[in-house]
């Protein structure tokens, strides 16, 4: 073999070698894009989330399906250049996911939310977040029902069929909630790719469980409910538990689970957290049910099956 033929030879294998190279690092970048980018923001609300949010970032990471990042607002009170810095970037992720409920965000984070959901972002509210904000108009367009009183406007909840119920401002009870205690869940739209796979009826760990919610409630699909019985404080009557609602080209997905810690560890919540987040950011849900699942009959905590 020639010289010439020596360097061809060589010239070949270095291309090969760099061309492998190449296919890993674009394997890992692929990998790395895979996952889902969550913001969870948090820093105000009237439960506590200095001990809810470590459980909803465990909750997402420990699939592997997401990297999560938290940004923590101002404290309630506190002068508005301290709200200056608040400027989260939405753009550089998937999905936000509010565990805030405090005092109104300034008008340019409103803005880039809105910005930021009907450009085709996933938006995902849990329990109380869907008490804030009740005099930004989009923000209630977003959630569709929230924490307001009687004459603020529509009462949304179903008959023990799944049909749902409308009712105008001032007919029926505003927001509340009884008891907390262990109930019944019952999946309404069992073909969502969220819920696919879910069992159609399944006990949920000790909870609020919200009634009287009231909104815009345009466009507005239910999931799953539960029956708030009289006896603990309820309606009587079949009330939203999660929901989803389009807004431009994105999602927005509703949860009222999780008043506390020990709520948000039931296996059920955790579910539909983690699949309702990842739909919202992909339209697509991979995460499985887990084996073990609530029953109808008894709840089951993430702290039963370790």
């Amino acid at each position: 073999m020639n010289s010439t033929e020596l360097r061809g030879f060589f010239g070949t294998v270095l291309a090969g070698i760099l061309g492998i190279v190449s296919l890993l690092a674009s394997g890992t970048c692929m990998q790395a894009a895979d996952q889902i980018r969550v913001l969870i923001i948090d820093g105000q609300n009237n439960h506590d989330w200095r001990k809810t949010t470590p459980v909803l970032k465990a909750c997402l990471a420990t699939t592997n399906r997401f990297k999560v990042n938290v940004i923590t607002t101002p404290e309630n009170g506190k002068p508005a250049e301290d709200w200056n810095g608040f400027r989260p970037r939405f753009a550089d992720y998937d999905v936000v996911l509010s565990n805030y409920n405090g005092q109104s965000w300034p008008e340019p984070v409103q803005k880039s939310l809105e910005e930021y959901v009907s450009g085709g972002g996933g938006l995902v509210i849990v329990h109380a977040a869907n008490n804030a904000f009740p005099e930004w108009a989009e923000y209630n367009k977003m959630i569709g029902l929230g924490w307001r009183g009687a004459d603020y406007g529509a009462r949304v909840t179903t008959d023990k069929d799944g049909k749902v119920i409308l009712k105008e401002k001032n007919q029926g009870p505003g927001a509340g909630h009884g008891s907390q205690h262990d109930f019944a869940v019952v999946i309404r739209d069992r073909q969502h790719p969220v819920m696919s796979g879910i069992p159609g009826e399944w006990m949920h760990v000790k909870d609020e469980l919200y009634h009287g919610q009231r909104g815009p409630a345009a466009n507005m699909n239910i999931l799953a409910t539960a029956f708030s019985a009289k006896s603990t404080g309820g309606t009587d009557e079949h009330e939203p538990m999660v929901w989803w609602i389009p807004y431009g080209k994105g999602k927005v997905f509703t949860t009222v689970f999780g008043h506390g810690d020990y709520s948000m560890k039931c296996v059920g919540f955790q579910t539909i957290l983690v699949r309702g987040t990842e739909w919202v950011a992909t339209d697509k849900v991979t995460l499985p049910v887990p084996a073990k699942f609530p029953t109808a009959t008894a709840t089951l905590s993430i702290d039963d099956v370790k």
